[in-house]
Formats: structure tokens, C-alpha cells, sequence
């Protein structure tokens, strides 16, 4: 697939860049613009990202899917490819902005030419305020991360160590006066250093979905409660066991019945409203 670029207008630019003391003077666009009541949250953390890490941004987006939210990123490797096809997943409106110009023939990481193509299929954006056939710089990325910073209502830290572009992202972030999330992670994790001197330095924890939403403004739905006397045996064991998320097999195995009774159980609960299953994993939806 190709894609077209074209030039915004100065009216078309994203409302919150206009208000930072250095905003770009050009800005080129791939796909379609967020709706304009969209929150836009950017989402950033290390290119040699953990597991944990992995799994904490997988989580945390799939908990805010419902709600009328733009995940931002840099198309890097690590947090921001994660990030951007969490967005995909969960049919949220997605925007990259690379450290390059947009032109195919430049767009950079050359791994992710693919993925800027979904961002853009889906209904997502690809921005930036270099020319088309730009190709990155070091100087560049820095460049790219204000922009990243001034374009969100608020920006997430996965993992980062302290000395990092994605602490860059963050401290711009401060600097125009956004509000800053951290996941706080191991004290034996270098890749938690950073978030966790954000925290001591008075950034938000984002422990689940619910810090994010109360970062973006956002009030959460009121989720529903199940009703215990209503649920079978088995259901109660299930509801018991997805406390933490579990795949299917793990599920099976702990309960002991043939895979197709239990198959049809989840399937059931799944129908009601009670749980649901997202990355391979099966959640409690309460």
C-alpha cells in the first residue's frame, strides 16, 4: 500500500500544539486526523522494553479502549511499536510520529514501514513536521519528542532509564504543562529507573486504566457487579482464578474438567458480560 502526504493548514493543526512556545512551523500528514473531542495520550518507554513492560502497556490500553482516546507515539522499536499496535487491536485512533519525513522511502525504523500502513489503513495518523523525503537524523528524534509531548492531554512512561529520550518526552511534557504518568516498576530493573524518579519527583501512577482516565479528564464508567449467587460452581472458580489474567490452557488445567465443558463455560461467561478476552488472555470485565 502507498499512502498520500499532504501539508496541514496552520487551522488544521492539533489544537494543544498550537499552544507550545516552539510549535513546528511545517506539519505533514498520512491518514486521518483524531476527532476533535479525542484525548490524545502519548504513550513512551524504552526500545529494549521488558516483559513486564510489554505486558504493562498491552494491559493499560486494552483498559481504556472503550473511551474516545488517541494513542501517540514514535513508531521506535520497543514501548512505541507496542503501543501502536495495542491501538490496532483495540480499534483505537493511532498516531506515529517518526524522527524521518513520511515518504515511504524514508520513513524510519524501516522495520515498521508496515505498521505506519495499518496506522494509516485503520483510520490513524502518521505526523511530522519534517518534509516528506526527510531522512532521520540523531538531532531529529529530540525534535520529534516535543512534538510528541505538546500534541497530548498527557504522556505515559512505561520504562525508561534515567538517561533516555523518553525522559526528554516527559520533562517537555511537564514543561508545557501536561500531566506526566509513570508505571512504577523493580528497584533492580534499570529499565525502571526512570519512571520510578518520576514518581519520587511527584509524577502520577498509572496502576491500571482508571489513573490514566483520571489523568485525561475522563470519568470512568461504572463497572458492573456480578452476581455471585447467580453464577454456578465452576463460574465462581473461573471468576477466583481470573483475579490476575490467564490464558485458556491455564484455565483448563486448573480446573480439571475436558477442554470443550470448560470451552463452553468461558463462552457463556463471555456472553454475560463477565469476562472477556484480549491478547491471548482471558480478563475479568468487572
Amino acid at each position: 500500500m502507498s499512502y498520500s502526504i499532504r501539508k496541514l493548514k496552520y487551522s488544521e493543526f492539533p489544537p494543544l500544539l498550537k499552544e507550545i512556545p516552539d510549535p513546528p512551523k511545517e506539519l505533514f500528514c498520512a491518514g486521518t486526523l483524531p476527532a476533535q473531542d479525542n484525548k490524545l495520550l502519548s504513550v513512551v518507554g524504552s526500545r529494549k522494553v521488558s516483559g513486564y513492560g510489554r505486558d504493562v502497556c498491552e494491559k493499560l490500553i486494552l483498559e481504556i479502549a472503550q473511551y474516545p482516546i488517541s494513542i501517540v507515539s514514535g513508531l521506535a522499536l520497543g514501548v512505541d511499536s507496542i503501543a501502536h499496535k495495542a491501538a490496532l487491536k483495540n480499534k483505537m485512533h493511532a498516531i506515529a510520529i517518526p524522527g524521518s519525513g513520511l515518504d515511504p522511502s524514508v520513513l524510519y525504523p524501516r522495520s515498521h514501514l508496515r505498521l505506519a500502513e495499518e496506522i494509516v489503513e485503520s483510520g490513524g495518523t502518521l505526523l511530522s513536521e519534517f518534509e516528506p523525503e526527510f531522512k532521520a537524523t540523531i538531532w531529529s528524534f529530540p525534535k520529534r519528542n516535543r512534538i510528541m509531548a505538546g500534541i497530548s492531554h498527557a504522556t505515559l512512561i512505561i520504562e525508561a532509564e534515567k538517561k533516555s529520550g523518553t525522559l526528554i518526552t516527559s520533562r517537555l511534557a511537564l514543561d508545557y504543562n501536561r500531566e506526566v504518568i509513570a508505571v512504577p516498576g523493580s528497584i533492580f530493573s534499570p529499565g525502571s529507573e526512570g519512571p520510578n524518579e518520576l514518581l519520587r519527583l511527584g509524577a502520577q501512577p498509572a496502576r491500571s486504566g482508571d489513573d490514566i482516565l483520571r489523568a485525561l479528564g475522563i470519568e470512568a464508567e461504572e463497572k458492573s457487579a456480578i452476581k455471585y449467587d447467580s453464577l454456578s460452581e465452576n463460574e465462581k472458580i473461573i471468576i477466583e482464578l481470573l483475579k490476575e489474567p490467564r490464558d485458556r490452557d491455564d484455565i483448563i488445567r486448573e480446573i480439571g474438567l475436558p477442554a470443550s465443558q470448560v470451552n463452553m463455560i468461558l463462552s457463556a461467561m463471555e456472553i454475560k458480560g463477565y469476562i472477556k478476552e484480549s491478547m491471548g488472555e482471558m480478563h475479568l470485565n468487572i
